[in-house]
């Protein structure tokens, strides 16, 4: 299906179909060193309702909106192996100068507003998100793709282009979900804090069984695993189902806490009943659903567009591998917006909050 070329050959493909405005997308799964591409053929913009379609696919946070497709029919596939040997330079020095204060005013204001809508109406949680912009005059898409690769090996790395919506990167460390014919995976991921390099000199997720976690990151990760269950439930979508116990893994220089949630399928269930359950999920929106996605779109006063909608593999020999997209940026003319959230809770403090999206904001800035 993919045919093979040299990372090299791959890279300069990418630049090329960059400035030629041409549709496509590169990225790398998780714990793998092949870096794969759709290079679609012309510049129609497809879209998938149903998502029975072949391909890959982009879909925004609000599900009222239409999904993206790159069309498996319309679309040129190569792969290459990619080694941090193919990068030289892998230490960044994070000196990308902001003005935050302005944004820390109106983002603390934003989650005390989250706090007493939450408080007000008895419900769990509500996701609330910014985005910082950043001058970019000389981005070089290529090298800053490179950048990311070599950074996050545990997350979906990906550069997405269409001339007609425009250009996106990301690192993402979140299954949406796993299909492969009867068989599902999802995760329940939420609660952050800084990984310490100092009290935490190994990158393997068995060395972060000591990591403490408060009672409100432990709240938070709890409200996404019992909603997946419950939707599970209330869809009847697994005849028979496994849950881990959360526990900590790190993604780039920050840790949460996930559940791992798998199982076979009903027979009757399609991908497009798996998708309309889990997205948005409680990780990028809130429980309930409906009223936290209602929240977001009335008080948030910026558009996500992509940002926190999923990505990923349709319907590949069988196979989708979707990823929600966390940790990304967007090109806009010389500027890059970055887009940064967190899970709103009860127990919430404003000025922790807004610590939080500093500290997952380096995730992107390290890169640029």
């Amino acid at each position: 299906m993919f045919e093979n070329k040299s990372i090299n050959e791959l890279f300069a493909k990418v630049q090329q179909a960059f400035e030629t405005k041409k549709p496509f997308v590169v990225y790398r799964q998780p714990e793998s060193d092949v870096v794969k591409g759709f290079f679609q053929k012309n510049n129609d913009l497809y879209n998938t309702k149903d998502y029975l379609d072949s391909g890959f696919v982009f879909a925004p946070f609000d599900n009222a909106l239409p999904s993206i497709l790159f069309p498996l029919s319309e679309s040129e596939l190569y792969a290459s192996k990619f080694t941090d040997a193919h990068f030289i330079n892998k230490q960044n020095d994070l000196s990308v100068v902001s003005n935050l204060e302005s944004s820390k005013a109106g983002h603390v204001a934003l989650v005390e507003k989250g706090i007493k809508f939450l408080e007000n109406n008895k419900y769990k949680k509500v996701v609330l998100s910014r985005k910082q912009t950043i001058p970019t005059p000389e981005f070089n898409l290529v090298e800053t793709f490179k950048k990311l690769l070599v950074s996050y090996n545990n997350a979906l790395v990906y550069c997405w282009f269409h001339p007609k919506v425009g250009l996106w990167l990301g690192a993402t460390p979140e299954t949406l979900l796993k299909v492969s014919k009867t068989t599902f995976a999802t995760m329940a991921l939420a609660g952050t804090q800084v990984f310490d390099n100092k009290k935490y000199s190994s990158d393997q997720d068995s060395d972060y069984k000591d990591v403490v976690w408060k009672e409100k990151e432990i709240k938070e990760q709890k409200h996404v695993t019992d909603f997946i269950l419950e939707q599970f439930e209330q869809g009847r979508v697994l005849n028979d189902f496994r849950v881990s116990k959360p526990y900590t893994t790190k993604a780039g220089n920050l840790l949460h806490l996930r559940t791992d949630i798998s199982g076979e399928l009903s027979p009757e269930l399609t991908l497009k009943n798996i998708i309309n359950l889990l997205h948005p999920t409680p990780a990028v929106c809130g429980v309930p659903k409906q009223e936290a996605k209602d929240f977001i779109l009335q008080n948030e006063n910026y558009n996500r567009e992509y940002y926190t909608g999923f990505l990923g593999e349709l319907n590949l020999a069988g196979t989708s591998n979707l990823y929600v997209n966390l940790r990304c940026m967007q090109l806009i003319k010389n500027t890059i917006d970055i887009y940064i959230g967190g899970g709103i809770t009860n127990d919430s403090n404003p000025e922790n909050e807004w610590e939080e999206t500093v500290a997952k904001s380096k995730v992107m800035l390290k890169v640029l």
